[in-house]
């Protein structure tokens, strides 16, 4: 599809997962602002969620509760389990190589992608995160409709001219 054609759709093509992924522990994950960021259930608290990111580049990675309360698995430098979980799961949505190329790490297929990566704890803008996983989740609840979602009604439905 070239530019052009691209332009004058109303929404984005939307990207199936390269392989199912496990919704239940990982809500939510992107690949967005320079960051791997995400949602991760809580293992051990059914109403705890955290938001973990690893910065592409740097790999510097950041894990905290959505009420920006730290993760207690980040002691002594390295990754948690929450971050382990993240990449599992981008991988199932965006394949290897992509999330690979994306963070800059040189790895190839079936490397443990979180060890290649020699980032250091840093926090990262989690509000931000949180609200798309939650606007998200709102879509979710909207009845099943082959119309237009009103508050998505500005996007042109024709050619620009």
């Amino acid at each position: 599809m070239d530019i052009t054609a691209r332009e004058r759709r109303s929404a984005p093509p939307v990207v199936p997962p390269v392989l199912p992924r496990k919704l239940a522990k990982v809500p939510f994950v992107e690949l967005a602002e320079g960051r791997l960021q995400g949602v991760v259930s809580s293992g051990s608290d059914l109403a705890r969620v955290y938001v973990s990111s690893i910065a592409a580049g740097s790999h510097d990675f950041s894990c905290s509760t959505n009420n920006n309360r730290p993760c207690g698995g980040l002691t002594g430098g390295r990754p948690c389990k929450h971050l382990g979980s993240l990449v599992g799961e981008a991988v199932l949505q965006y394949g290897f190589d992509r999330v690979a190329r994306y963070l800059r790490v040189d790895a190839a297929e079936g490397d443990d992608l979180l060890g290649r990566m020699h980032g250091t704890r840093s926090p990262a803008p989690a509000a931000m995160v949180f609200s798309r996983f939650l606007r998200h989740l709102a879509y979710l609840e909207l009845p099943v409709t082959a119309g237009p979602v009103a508050e998505m009604h500005w996007f042109p439905a024709g050619a620009v001219v």
